[in-house]
């Protein structure tokens, strides 16, 4: 009767412990999605850096200030490009007096080729009068010689004083146009003192402070969008494969607890990170809260497929990833989608097959 009675015990134990376990499969809307960590960042957002080394004077604007393509943020100080720049503008002046002004070189010039015209006249008029003569055989050879050659010389004496003057016209003419160019390149680099904003935007952080030594290596300020966020999402290697622009992203914030905030990929960055193994793509909110800041981190599913009415099993049922366990023993079968709960059936059991936990 013991024995009778513990066999009766067991059997009514297996079979309650078999119902328990046993589960068909159920078809229900499944949605497979690639999990990633995320970041939200201003749209936009940048270094300021400076051109030039030195010393900050002032800093024009606070942390949290809304900016205007073109603001100045920070003056630095420097006093050689100023003094650069008042001596490129005394040359540039000069330059321009020596080709305009009423007592230039090209001035005397002019006033020499007046001379040497008139001496060219008169040297001409004797020398065809005394040519006119010598052909009528009247006056002396060496008479006539003195005359030609005085013509001569006034003739080429006025071809040299014109070429002086074109030759010397074009020369400071040439030194006005370089002294501009580098009065011109003064100016640039007494701008480069004044740091600016290259966006309408907000600045997020300002990284000195007045009387700092700076120089073009390191960053003076963050400036990225006022309006416009994007969520930094690392993706592993391995999924990045799966990722394209346009999926949809369902996203939770450390900073907005319960909640999940709809968006969509709009960008992949093709170059993998090295230390980390991972990819970065940018995506943004279809409805953000309320308020944002820089920093806010928080978590991502991006959606890389969804079916509805799939034959699922929950995942903790599958044996090495493609064999689950019958009544009639382990069976194969072909999977689908699968997220962290269940994965899709293909083929290889229906909804009517009763399956069993891995022992």
């Amino acid at each position: 009767m013991k024995i009778h009675h513990a066999f009766s015990l067991f059997i009514i134990f297996f079979s309650c412990s078999e119902k328990q376990d046993k589960i068909l499969p159920v078809e229900r809307s499944i949605t497979e999605s690639v999990y990633s960590s995320a970041t939200v960042q201003p749209d936009s957002l940048y270094q300021a850096y400076a051109s030039v080394a030195g010393l900050i004077d002032k800093i024009l604007v606070d942390e949290g200030l809304l900016v205007t393509d073109g603001q100045p943020l920070i003056q630095i100080i420097n006093n050689t490009p100023q003094l650069n720049s008042q001596n490129a503008k005394f040359a540039l002046n000069l330059a321009r007096e020596n080709y305009n002004g009423s007592a230039t070189i090209l001035e005397s010039i002019v006033n020499e080729i007046a001379s040497a015209k008139l001496k060219f006249k008169n040297d001409s008029i004797n020398f065809f009068r005394q040519q006119n003569l010598w052909k009528q055989n009247i006056g002396s050879r060496a008479e006539y010689d003195v005359k030609k050659m005085n013509y001569e010389l006034s003739q080429n004496n006025l071809k040299l004083l014109e070429s002086k003057y074109n030759r010397t016209k074009n020369e400071l003419l040439t030194a006005v146009k370089q002294a501009q160019n580098n009065y011109k390149s003064s100016l640039i680099a007494t701008k480069d003192f004044t740091v600016k904003s290259k966006i309408d935007g907000k600045i997020y952080a300002i990284y000195k402070e007045p009387g700092e030594i700076v120089n073009s290596m390191e960053p003076l300020a963050s400036i990225g969008s006022r309006t416009n966020f994007i969520v930094e999402l690392l993706v592993d290697e391995v999924d990045i494969v799966k990722i394209n622009k346009k999926q949809a992203v369902l996203i939770t914030l450390e900073a907005y607890t319960g909640e999940v905030f709809k968006g969509k990929i709009t960008k992949i960055y093709p170059k993998k990170d090295e230390r980390n193994q991972t990819f970065l793509v940018e995506a943004v909110f279809k409805n953000p809260p309320e308020v944002l800041y820089p920093g806010l981190s928080g978590e991502a599913n991006i959606v890389i497929a969804k079916k509805e009415n799939s034959l699922t099993i929950p995942k903790s049922y599958l044996i090495d990833k493609n064999r689950v366990k019958t009544k009639d023993g382990i069976v194969t079968v072909t999977t689908g989608l699968q997220n962290m709960e269940y994965v899709e059936i293909l083929s290889g059991i229906d909804k009517n097959t009763h399956i069993y936990p891995p022992e």
